[in-house]
């Protein structure tokens, strides 16, 4: 939490200028930090900083600030605060806000804008925010009064994690916040206490009672490390196979016999016939979107052949797609409590069931060998097996992430860090933010070389807050998703997806940090020791076969 002095502070009237009335409420509402690129369209919240006890992590692109922000709220269950400036700071953003909607993830926003005499002249960087963000963000608006600030401030923790959580935008007049106010400040946030009727659990396990072939699917925002231990327990009571929505992978410890595998891009062959197969879905916060059904291909749109009970905290997410047998509007975390505590009604009919679900995650986890000196399964296999159970792996989008999505054996809750909106340049700066916010655990990212120049920048965020984070680039001198795309649509016609790269180990040591260059195997053990023991930042350049284009599939000579 921030300094306590400085949270302490009277809710009665004082005399003070916007910049300051605004970061009073965000150290009521319990913000240790926040992320931003300095802007002058909001040179007066900067000054509210200076004394505030909120620490402020300069970063080098909005973009990365607001991913840095977005990690913290998935990491933290509370919303990440960045600020950004007007225009293209604002622009810059809107992938982290993309990010946290589509992720579920509580998030604040502050943009700077012009001054409210000068608005709708299309002055300098000057955009209409409620219309740029509206589809990206459960809520955007404007303060015009800076008697307003606490009462808007407020409604954002709100709404930011109420319900599904998400993203709210904040625009912030530059004259709104230099001028001065008495007003008084507003209280933390008191959410909404999620309340699932005995009748509601009674019925989800009637219809588990009836089912021979059930699977769950885990996944969504508002999850918690208890949360995550109900499902295990609840799972284990009732011989219930889970399977995790797209990189909700350490909603329960992969290690437990009820774990059949993550439900996502690359899904094992096997859990998707088993998704097909079963006579019950029992959905636990997931949307059921176009990734956990593989395209809308393994439940039928709008009535699947499976059973369907939905769980979910958005009503208007229940139905929207798919036509649920029962449909419960609630927080996933409160109805496990509630199921987790029923008694289990053992024996099962469905042993065999579970057990063969089992068995098919184990045979996938075999590793399947790829060409070239440097093999991703046995990288990722040793990270499994020798990082510290609460070490934090973060990654974004490509094809590299199949190896980490197959082989790699989360453990703990959040310990996943991962875009479900398949963000390009997410791993690095949610890297950075959880080092910042877990200082005492290993942090890893892993990153394609298209992927890492996307934020590349923010490795120098990293080195300057010491954030000791290890950065693991998989080089293969390629867009290797877009090429594997191609590759099955237009066969040995190589077009707009080789790239040229730097020397990733060198663009470290420019910053006075830790880089190695990995290029066989048996290399690789030792130099991730080297680097996690560097006392800095560290960049492993891994280079591999560009003919290994994923877990599965190999590009022809």
């Amino acid at each position: 939490m921030a300094d306590a002095a400085n949270t302490e502070l009277s809710t009665s009237s004082r005399l003070r200028h916007g910049g300051r009335i605004l970061i009073d409420q965000l150290a009521l509402q319990g913000v240790e930090r926040v992320f931003c690129v300095p802007g002058e369209s909001y040179l007066a919240a900067l000054d509210g900083l200076y004394d505030s006890g909120i620490q402020t992590i300069i970063c080098r692109q909005e973009g990365g600030a607001a991913i840095m922000a977005e990690a913290t709220g998935k990491l933290t269950g509370k919303p990440g605060v960045a600020f950004v400036t007007r225009g293209p700071g604002a622009t810059n953003a809107s992938a982290g806000v993309h990010v946290a909607f589509q992720d579920s993830t509580p998030m604040v926003l502050f943009v700077g804008q012009v001054a409210r005499d000068q608005r709708d002249r299309e002055a300098f960087q000057e955009v209409d925010y409620r219309a740029m963000y509206g589809p990206l963000a459960k809520w955007v608006a404007e303060i015009d009064l800076t008697e307003r600030i606490p009462e808007y401030v407020s409604r954002a923790f709100h709404v930011a994690q109420s319900g599904r959580p998400g993203p709210v935008v904040l625009a912030l007049p530059e004259d709104m916040l230099s001028t001065t106010a008495e007003v008084s400040d507003a209280p933390p946030a008191s959410l909404v206490l999620n309340q699932t009727a005995d009748e509601a659990v009674d019925m989800i396990l009637e219809e588990l009672a009836k089912a021979e072939r059930p699977l769950a699917i885990a996944g969504g925002g508002g999850w918690s490390a208890e949360a995550a231990e109900h499902l295990a327990r609840f799972a284990e009571a009732h011989d219930l196979p889970v399977g995790t929505s797209f990189r909700c992978q350490d909603y329960i410890d992969n290690r437990h016999p009820c774990y059949a595998g993550d439900v996502g891009v690359g899904i094992n062959p096997a859990l998707a016939s088993r998704v097909k197969e079963a006579d019950l879905l029992l959905v636990l916060g997931a949307r059921l979107g176009e990734i956990t059904t593989s395209g809308y291909t393994l439940v039928d749109v709008p009535a699947p052949r499976q059973r369907l009970v939905h769980i979910h905290p958005d009503p208007s997410e229940l139905g929207r797609v798919y036509r649920p047998d029962l449909a419960i509007a609630a927080r996933p975390a409160d109805v496990l409590a509630r199921l987790a505590a029923r008694p289990s009604g053992k024996p099962t009919r469905r042993t065999a069931w579970l057990e063969a679900a089992r068995a098919d995650y184990e045979r996938w986890q075999e590793p399947q060998e790829t060409p070239g000196e440097l093999k991703m399964e046995q990288v990722i296999h040793h990270l499994s097996a020798t990082l510290d159970e609460d070490a934090i792996v973060t990654n974004g989008a490509g094809n590299y992430a199949t190896w980490l999505h197959r082989y790699f054996r989360y453990k703990r809750w959040r310990t996943q860090l991962a875009p479900t909106s398949g963000s390009m340049g997410y791993g690095l700066p949610a890297a950075v933010a959880a080092k910042l916010a877990c200082p005492n655990r290993q942090v890893i990212c892993l990153a394609g070389d298209g992927c890492l120049q996307m934020t590349m920048q923010e490795f120098g965020t990293a080195c300057q807050y010491g954030a000791n984070i290890v950065v693991l680039v998989v080089n293969n001198g390629m867009y290797g998703t877009i090429r594997m795309h191609q590759e099955r649509v237009y066969p040995g016609r190589v077009s707009g997806t080789t790239i040229r790269n730097p020397d990733f180990a060198a663009f470290a040591r420019a910053y006075g940090a830790y880089g190695e260059t990995v290029t066989r195997t048996a290399d690789f053990a030792p130099a991730l020791t080297r680097a996690l023991e560097a006392g800095s930042p560290a960049i492993l350049d891994l280079k591999i076969d560009p003919r290994a284009l994923s877990s599965r599939q190999v590009l022809p000579e």
